[in-house]
């Protein structure tokens, strides 16, 4: 996968060209291993992992796609290695290097010219788009212990208790059961609090009646998962029910429509067109979805503006909602994994509305 990866942006180089990788998402897919600092520099006949002395025993173990090298002083060592291989142009991921470095840069490896254009940000973003079998196994298994969670949490939701502490019993049960982490602040909300789509969990008790929003993911092999699912405590209103049934209809609709060669943003209309059709329009106020894999959200995305076409094994996320402000809201949310004939859905948890 990492060498794939590698060869791809290599191929794409043009003679006495270098690419130069540091943020920690694209480190990561070129490398399989998870740091907080280091490099990867590509030119066309090498590919470099530079490291220091914290990562640099388990890098050598466990790298396969670059040439692990100690790092001591970055940036004499890129300009070595620039100078190597008659480098002459430097790109760089020019969506997440900060002004400071562009600067850094230009000014330590001159005469190189280090170049803002943004076509290798865009060829990582659409190579990482598609998922390999490794990396669809992992973001599965990431989705079973979420799916493992929900189940387990669902009887342990009572009156009384708080919104953060069943954040905090839901994730503690997510790490035993394996997830190397959270794959973002988890989402818990009740009552009036559950109008607010990315909602924090506070010392709010659940009371009868309540719907309650639980958005969550856990992480594996450094892959993510995400799921969003409503469920209500006691007897709720007809208005309550007709809400939820029209957030369903509206999913299970733009998820059946899901497959390789559609728009992204005829995906997001469909969903849109059934919640505003039901009397709620403003009530949807988000994107449909977005993809997931390193991060959390990652592109393309379900939206009003997404021109990309899907491709098959890019994984996206499906998740309508409806927010009355000060009132209540829902929000149902699967993961997906687009096929060239519709889509495979990664989330078995049930979606009927379940009053506890």
């Amino acid at each position: 996968m990492q060498k794939f990866a590698v060869k791809n942006l290599q191929n794409a180089l043009e003679p006495n060209a270098a690419l130069l990788v540091g943020s920690i998402p694209n480190r990561f897919y070129l490398t399989g291993f998870e740091t907080s600092d280091g490099y990867v520099l590509l030119t066309r006949e090498e590919a470099v992992f530079l490291i220091d002395f914290r990562y640099f025993e388990k890098a050598k173990a466990v790298v396969n796609s670059c040439t692990v090298c100690l790092s001591t002083a970055p940036f004499d060592e890129i300009s070595a290695l620039c100078q190597k291989h008659s480098i002459t142009k430097l790109y760089v991921e020019s969506e997440s290097v900060s002004m400071a470095l562009y600067k850094q840069l230009s000014e330590k490896l001159a005469p190189v010219s280090v170049s803002d254009d943004n076509r290798f940000d865009q060829m990582l973003r659409d190579l990482r788009s598609v998922k390999s079998e490794k990396e669809l196994s992992l973001i599965q298994e990431a989705q079973k212990l979420t799916d493992d969670t929900f189940t387990y949490i669902l009887e342990r939701i009572s009156a009384g208790r708080t919104e953060r502490d069943v954040m905090l019993d839901m994730e503690f049960y997510m790490r035993k059961l394996g997830s190397e982490g959270v794959s973002f602040d988890f989402i818990v909300v009740s009552g009036k609090n559950s109008s607010l789509p990315h909602g924090v969990p506070t010392d709010k008790k659940i009371e009868r009646g309540d719907f309650i929003t639980m958005d969550f993911g856990a992480v594996v092999g450094g892959y993510r998962s995400d799921m969003t699912r409503t469920v209500a405590l006691g007897t709720i209103s007809d208005e309550q029910k007709r809400v939820y049934d029209t957030v369903l209809r509206a999913q299970l609709a733009a998820i059946d429509a899901v497959k390789a060669g559609v728009v992204c943003k005829d995906i997001d209309r469909i969903a849109r067109d059934i919640i505003d059709e039901a009397g709620y329009q403003g009530c949807f106020g988000h994107g449909l979805g977005h993809s997931v894999g390193i991060e959390i959200h990652e592109r393309p995305n379900f939206n009003t503006r997404c021109d990309t076409i899907l491709k098959p094994g890019t994984v996206m996320t499906v998740e309508p909602g409806i927010y009355l402000e000060n009132r209540f809201g829902v929000r149902i949310e699967d993961m997906v994994v687009a096929t060239e004939t519709g889509c495979v859905d990664l989330t078995y948890s049930e979606k009927s509305l379940i009053c506890l």
